[in-house]
């Protein structure tokens, strides 16, 4: 209760100090291709997006696909309970509840702002296909930079929050594809002796 209580004073001083930038990001959405766009990418970084990709990597990349889209499905679903666990113990109102000046473009998939799921998904799938799969992360690149943008300019988080799931993301994709080196590496060793 008092790291809660903590989180909660430091998340109000933050909120403050974020806000000016958060309404004049979210500003944009005021012209319908800026809105209809962020809104689609939105929708498509509520997984959909991901799901296709991972299901087409086997085919795009047919001796490592299968491995990649196997690691890349369970490391999504950590990521999952990361945020997740993360947003249900350190409670951040999104920004357009704590600030009605800020319009929420389009509705949010749970309650709490804090961090951004969808750029902690994004940065983590981009992370481990840069360390795997350098031509296609470049392709995705684009996209990955859209979700992030697109959390502050709908109005569903702050800055901050959008940080914190990039590092957050990024460390994720990099532990797991490290790990799985290793664990290949290990097998090998075993398989050859």
């Amino acid at each position: 209760m008092a790291s809660t209580s903590k989180a909660s004073r430091f998340f109000e001083l933050a909120d403050q100090r974020e806000y000016a930038l958060c309404q004049s990001i979210n500003r944009t959405t005021r012209f319908r291709p800026v809105k209809g766009y962020f809104q689609l990418v939105s929708r498509l970084g509520d997984g959909w997006f991901w799901y296709a990709l991972i299901l087409s990597i086997p085919f795009m990349a047919p001796a490592q696909g299968q491995n990649i889209a196997v690691l890349m499905t369970f490391t999504g679903l950590t990521c999952t309970v990361t945020y997740k666990g993360l947003k249900h113990w350190l409670i951040r109102e999104r920004p357009f509840i704590s600030f009605p000046a800020i319009n929420c473009a389009t509705p949010p998939l749970d309650r709490y702002s804090f961090p951004s799921g969808h750029t902690l998904h994004a940065v983590c799938f981009q992370t481990m296909l840069f360390a795997t799969l350098p031509a296609l992360a470049w392709a995705i690149l684009p996209f990955t930079l859209s979700v992030a943008a697109s959390r502050v300019v709908l109005g569903l988080h702050y800055p901050s929050d959008v940080a914190a799931g990039a590092l957050i993301g990024g460390l994720m994709g990099w532990t797991s594809v490290q790990l799985f080196s290793d664990l290949l590496q290990l097998s090998q060793t075993v398989a050859a002796g």
